[in-house]
């Protein structure tokens, strides 16, 4: 996926998100289970929402993003906020930063953008790499649950002000993958220009994640269904993980 055109819109199409609490959400589990977290990465931070609300926590605050487009709106924000947050342009399974970081935190679905085993390993353990011992590594995942019962062969339809969007999806034969088509509509004055994106979302088992972790570094401390401290169920549709750098 590109996400050239979608960064315009992305924000629009996200706007029912509440960042603020779930940078309050990522603030109380850093501090029920890490030690004394004050850098943190926000990988695969799109346009640097969240980033944006954990800086104003006080957490010092790194993106990255595969996307330069994601990061163009990424640091408009930064600036408008006066925030001193750091954006690079990397994907994470190529993550170089600078230095260490006590805690890291991917979000939104990133880890089921990436389609390749392999990847996510990679990935994994470059989150390992540049993080401090006892470090907190806090990432969300889309369950086997949503990709066939939520997202499935469904079609969404989104009716905004700026940007009229049809979200079509279609569920792989394996039941995990689902292949999504956007058509964006932007407006222009009085009329719309169409602009399109592909990508597919896969979503991986508990027991794949935990193999991952611990082959890179990690132990796994919590898991949680989203925004909760309660342990996911059937109909969970999207799990937060709490590991800790061994």
């Amino acid at each position: 996926m590109s996400y050239d055109v979608f960064a315009q819109y992305y924000d629009t199409l996200t706007e029912n998100v509440d960042y603020e609490t779930y940078a309050a959400y990522i603030k109380r589990l850093f501090e029920r289970y890490g030690k004394n977290i004050k850098s943190v990465l926000d990988a695969a931070c799109g346009t640097g929402s969240l980033t944006t609300e954990l800086a104003l926590l006080g957490y010092d605050m790194t993106g990255i993003d595969s996307s330069y487009d994601m990061l163009m709106v990424a640091q408009t924000k930064k600036f408008t906020k006066n925030l001193d947050i750091l954006y690079v342009c990397q994907s994470m399974e190529e993550i170089d930063l600078y230095g260490t970081v006590d805690g890291a935190v991917c979000t939104l679905d990133s880890i089921n953008h990436i389609t390749d085993e392999e990847t996510v390993l990679k990935a994994f353990k470059k989150i390992s790499l540049f993080m401090e011992k006892d470090g907190i590594f806090i990432f969300d995942v889309n369950t086997e649950y949503k990709h066939r019962e939520i997202l499935g062969d469904n079609v969404f339809v989104y009716d905004m002000e700026d940007v009229y969007c049809v979200w079509q999806n279609e569920l792989d034969d394996d039941n995990v993958t689902v292949h999504i088509a956007l058509d964006l509509f932007g407006r222009t004055g009085t009329s719309y220009m169409r602009f399109s994106e592909e990508f597919d979302e896969v979503a991986y088992p508990h027991e794949k994640i935990l193999e991952w972790l611990n082959l890179s570094g990690f132990e796994l401390v919590e898991f949680f269904e989203e925004f909760t401290e309660e342990r996911p169920k059937e109909d969970t549709e999207r799990i937060v993980y709490v590991a800790r750098k061994k």
